[in-house]
């Protein structure tokens, strides 16, 4: 804490050197009062000063006193532009408004730029939700999820699944956010819908291994979801019934302009009409899963407000008294932004998520329960220091504290032996720095690196093993004691060099470390499935990846293309020898085998977002493949999820305002199988 104070003081009084004047604020929706986060904002005079807002909607901008054209641009709401004049730094706060409407001094125009092609972030996507609500999927449930797996370099696991996999990567390789609390479990009905309800989302942004050096913990991609605020103008209610779920939700102001809340809920009824069915186990079944979100929000004063978020999700299967399982999310964020000054922006995070599941057997009249768990705490604080109109600082601190329970087996008669496997834990910490350097108005960086630090951590058993797998010798571990500490750099690289306002390259280089890994031996990732932390034998997965790209806009903004290729390689992956039992397995260690993996391709994509229809075509030719030692003789073969080509359409057609049509096309090439060579019979009768 007295290091953040010191570093503070040493920034504003560094700040306070600039004879420049500074402009600096708050993006908000007109109607609503939520933060636009992502909003372009520039000051035109003979030269073009911009900047974007944060992920709070501050933004603040340092130039030479002077008389400038303000431009505020941000995709589904009409751009501003107004002169104002600078003679000292000021605080102005803007609304944006998504109808053409004509406010006092403020000129709106209907022309949006829909892709800013001088950023050097690379492989990012955001979805806007409305757009997402108009995209068919199963079953009628908007699908964040679903929708992303429609986008080049992501395809789904599993056919209709949620779970994906990004530039041959593997599912567990994906950091899915929800306000910054990380979810282990992203899908309901054993994949069939994602756990994020679109009524309480306020935007979803994905980046494809090229990540800001704030995220890191997976190798492949972040998918970081941001719940809707509240309104804090007017009371709103709405909600639906569909197929196979109803749901609700209300938001509103507490207090006008000031504090808000947001709350929704969602839940199947197909439980509903078992109870109606003849048969008596199919009568006594249950088959159900509900979601809820809330969020809270409040303005301490001028440069203080706090958020207080939770998501809480619950699946349930059961078939009569002879078997069930039920596993579901807990996330709960704390955060607190802080204005230091016009140039210095804080948020400070305390984050809590638990994923659990519990498996019941009924076995004569038995039951027997295996239950697993999975709690991380974190500590999270990000700095924004607009140094200048060239220099854009952004550096942080993240500690987590994972505990792992793999399996707790118990029963309901207290003569039958629990068995429980040896909990693990961990400390991971990390610090990241980032700057985003405009050289010159055609030249933009963002350069960084992000120190991550896993320490294994008591109470936890660390096993020695030989080579055929059989343990050598142990070593326990006290609560709270430390063990084996892995150090890791991540550098972080992009740059983008635009030739004229609608067409730019880019390249960028990115490393990513991840200490969670997920023992599956399933193509699509099951609730069931086990995670286990780095240790002494399970080593941190590394991958580096390059990329390139040509980005442009045509049709006056109404079209947006780009063609991306990438490359990446990594260490340390994980697979089994054969017969492996991962659960219930206290020395699954010994059974695992570690190698190699590459994944190169090129992506295409355009996109239409103006007019009555919209849409977008995406193509993604790519391979993925491993390397291990003891499989296939040691030479490269097709992962798990290579596929070479995959094909998506997807288009929306607006017959009215109240109305509209869509469809999608989708089209791959099929996976990698190896089909058996032989067979035999154990006690076999001929």
């Amino acid at each position: 804490m007295r290091i953040n104070l010191i570093v503070s003081i040493f920034l504003i009084a560094l700040s306070g050197w600039s004879q420049n004047v500074t402009l600096s604020g708050n993006i908000s929706d007109e109607k609503t009062g939520e933060s636009v986060s992502g909003a372009m904002i520039s000051l035109v005079s003979q030269k073009v000063t911009g900047t974007v807002s944060n992920a709070y909607g501050f933004y603040s901008l340092t130039m030479p006193a002077g008389t400038y054209t303000l431009r505020v641009k941000y995709i589904g709401y009409a751009e501003i532009a107004k002169e104002i004049m600078l003679t000292s730094s000021q605080k102005l706060d803007i609304a944006m408004s998504k109808k053409e409407t004509q406010i006092k001094e403020v000129v709106i125009s209907s022309k949006k730029k829909i892709q800013d092609v001088s950023t050097p972030q690379m492989g990012k996507v955001t979805l806007d939700m409305a757009e997402i609500a108009k995209v068919p999927v199963l079953f009628g449930e908007k699908d964040v999820l679903k929708t992303i797996q429609l986008l080049p370099g992501v395809m789904p696991a599993q056919e209709g699944n949620s779970g994906f996999v990004v530039r041959g990567g593997n599912p567990d390789q994906n950091l899915i956010l929800l306000d910054e609390a990380p979810v282990y479990n992203s899908s309901h009905v054993l994949g069939f819908f994602s756990t994020f309800n679109t009524d309480a989302l306020k935007d979803m942004t994905l980046f494809k291994g090229n990540m800001p050096a704030e995220y890191g913990g997976r190798l492949a991609s972040v998918v970081d979801v941001k719940m809707k605020e509240g309104n804090n103008k007017n009371y709103v209610v709405g909600g639906g019934v569909g197929i196979i779920a109803a749901r609700l939700f209300a938001e509103g102001p507490i207090e006008k302009d000031k504090a808000s809340f947001f709350v929704s809920g969602r839940r199947t009824y197909a439980d509903a009409f078992l109870a109606l069915a003849k048969d008596s186990v199919a009568k006594q079944s249950t088959l159900y899963f509900y979601d809820f979100n809330v969020k809270l929000n409040y303005k301490l004063g001028k440069k203080d407000k706090i958020y207080l978020s939770g998501y809480f999700g619950k699946d349930q299967f059961g078939l009569g008294n002879l078997f069930g399982i039920g596993y579901g999310n807990t996330t709960t964020t704390f955060r607190w932004n802080h204005i230091f000054n016009d140039k210095i922006f804080s948020n400070t995070s305390l984050v809590y998520n638990n994923f659990n599941y519990q498996v019941k057997i009924n076995f004569n009249n038995l039951d027997i329960y295996v239950n697993s768990i999975i709690n991380d705490f974190s500590l999270k604080q990000d700095l924004d220091y607009y140094l200048n109109a060239n220099h854009h600082l952004k550096f942080g601190y993240l500690g987590t504290w994972h505990n792992v329970v793999p399996g707790d087996v118990t029963s309901s008669d207290p003569i039958f032996a629990s068995k429980s496997l040896n909990k693990s834990n961990g400390l991971e910490n990390a610090f990241y720095l980032q700057n985003e350097h405009a050289v010159t108005d055609q030249l933009k960086l963002n350069y960084g690196a992000r120190l991550s630090l896993f320490t294994v951590a008591g109470p936890n058993t660390m096993y020695r093993f030989n080579s055929q797998g059989t343990v050598l010798d142990t070593q326990v571990l006290g609560s709270f004691q430390l063990g084996k500490t892995y150090i890791n750099i991540e550098p972080r690289f992009s740059a983008a060099y635009t030739f004229t306002e609608n067409n730019s390259v880019k390249v960028a280089y990115s490393r990513n470390v991840q200490n969670l890994h997920l023992l599956s031996n399933t193509s699509a990732s099951r609730p069931t499935d086990r995670w286990i932390l780095s240790t002494n034998n399970v080593r941190p997965e590394i991958s580096d990846q390059v990329s390139a790209g040509y980005y442009f806009n045509f049709g006056n903004d109404m079209f947006e293309a780009s063609v991306e290729t990438y490359y990446k390689w990594m260490q340390n992956l994980i697979d089994y020898k054969n017969g492996t039992i991962l659960r219930a397995n206290e020395t699954v260690e010994g059974s695992l085998l570690y190698g190699s993996g590459r994944a190169y391709g090129i992506e295409l994509y355009i996109k239409k977002r103006l007019g009555k229809l919209t849409g977008w075509i995406s193509y993604t030719l790519s391979r993925s493949e491993r390397q291990f030692t003891d499989i296939n003789n040691g030479n490269w073969y097709p992962s798990r999820y290579d596929r070479t080509h995959d094909l998506a359409i997807v288009m929306m057609y607006e017959l009215s305002r109240k109305v509209s049509v869509s469809a999608n096309f989708v089209f791959y090439t099929g996976n990698a199988v190896t089909y058996p060579i032989g067979k035999y019979g154990i006690s076999a009768t001929v």
